[in-house]
């Protein structure tokens, strides 16, 4: 649990009570998602099927954040040697495996036998956060209230994505996103929201960035959360005069402008997370907001029934 996360009973209990990943990807509306959920080559994106599955994504996950960025892991964290939460034992986590004999710089990320887990994402659905104890992002932003005004809108939770360092390119990054748009169309998901980090906890380093953000990507009304009053850190730290746009573009993380892109907004103020040395910003997606200009690579959404908003 994060500092100033908000205390849930049902977050202790996942600690201690073991888990199954078959309550999580059945849905007795939607049924379970495709076995597979894209292809390029050797590399599948797919969900993990089986504790030992996730556990391979909790090893790469360690990797990134803790060996290759500067998350301070504890002493159980280093004996584990892999990122672990509560909230995993309640999340899909979406995996690109590469089928590959010898996949390049991952075989700590593949067991014993079998393909090695090379990039993964952590998604969880509305209906399953609130029979849990909410969403992770709460800790830090006040999205209650966003998700109680857009009811029944349907929203979904993404988190804890990284991608092995030899993987980082635009066909791993394509197909995690062409990964996490047909979950979205499977469970008719309308709002993808989550923390997304820029290293760093100094704000005055991050201030082109952040103030970038602020002035150029800022959340209208209708979709505005606060950070956590306690945790907020102001992100107008420059006036929209003095950003110089293609530096600050130049520093946002590649994952912060592919959401951009996408047609994401950021929501109100920042929250430095010392445990991960990173600076938070939330950003939420709306499946209504996406540029159709996208849907060539992802497929268009499918055609529902209009939810009405309050």
């Amino acid at each position: 649990m994060k500092l100033g996360e908000k205390f849930h009973p049902a977050r202790l209990m996942r600690r201690f009570v073991p888990s199954t990943l078959t309550p999580l990807q059945a849905d007795s509306t939607y049924g379970p998602p495709p076995e597979t959920l894209g292809r390029i080559g050797s590399l599948e994106v797919r969900l993990a099927r089986s504790q030992r599955e996730v556990k391979l994504a909790q090893a790469l996950r360690f990797n990134v954040f803790y060996k290759e960025m500067s998350a301070q892991a504890n002493a159980a964290l280093m004996l584990r040697r892999r990122d672990v939460d509560g909230f995993d034992a309640i999340c899909d986590h979406l995996l690109v495996i590469d089928h590959d004999a010898e996949p390049q710089g991952a075989p700590a990320y593949r067991g014993r036998k079998g393909p090695a887990v090379v990039g993964t994402y952590r998604l969880l659905r509305q209906e399953v956060a609130e029979r849990n104890g909410g969403f992770y992002t709460s800790g830090e932003f006040e999205i209650e209230g966003l998700i109680e005004r857009k009811r029944p809108l349907r929203f979904m939770e993404l988190g804890r994505s990284c991608v092995l360092k030899s993987y980082r390119n635009k066909r791993t990054v394509e197909l995690l996103w062409s990964g996490i748009w047909s979950y979205v169309q499977h469970y008719e998901v309308d709002v993808m929201l989550g923390c997304a980090s820029l290293e760093g906890c100094d704000v005055d380093r991050l201030a082109l960035p952040l103030s970038f953000l602020q002035h150029n990507a800022a959340a209208p009304d209708e979709w505005r959360v606060r950070a956590v009053p306690s945790r907020r850190v102001p992100m107008d730290r420059m006036p929209a005069g003095e950003v110089d746009m293609r530096q600050a573009l130049n520093q946002l993380p590649p994952l912060v402008k592919g959401y951009l892109r996408l047609g994401a907004y950021v929501g109100d103020g920042a929250v430095v997370d010392y445990q991960f040395g990173t600076t938070d910003v939330l950003v939420v997606l709306p499946v209504a907001s996406i540029n159709p200009r996208y849907f060539g690579h992802f497929g268009a959404p499918k055609e529902r029934a209009p939810r009405p908003t309050h």
